[in-house]
């Protein structure tokens, strides 16, 4: 694997073309005042898959292509609307004849 930061985020705009804007959240707990920080960045990335808003996506570290875009969508981890796990059928009960 090469050395390119890769972000998890979610798609919040794909009104451009092949672009869409991610946003990466990310918490922690400050080092000083203990508080828990909440932070956000968005960013711009190039996109073959054909993302959807509301789609959790794996964008990665890339040349610049445009004046904004650095980033490139390497993968579409869920779709939206998929469940975050999928359902298992539950197993047929089986039925008792001459009841």
């Amino acid at each position: 694997m090469n050395s390119r930061r890769r972000l998890t985020g979610v798609v919040t705009s794909d009104k451009m073309m092949k672009t869409v804007v991610v946003e990466v959240t990310r918490t922690f707990r400050h080092p000083l005042y203990k508080k828990v920080v909440h932070l956000r960045n968005r960013y711009k990335a190039h996109d073959e898959l054909g993302c959807q808003i509301g789609d959790k996506v794996l964008i990665v570290e890339s040349r610049p292509l445009s004046r904004d875009k650095r980033w490139v969508v390497e993968s579409i981890v869920r779709r939206t609307g998929e469940p975050a796990h999928p359902v298992q059928p539950a197993p047929e009960a089986e039925s008792v004849e001459g009841e």
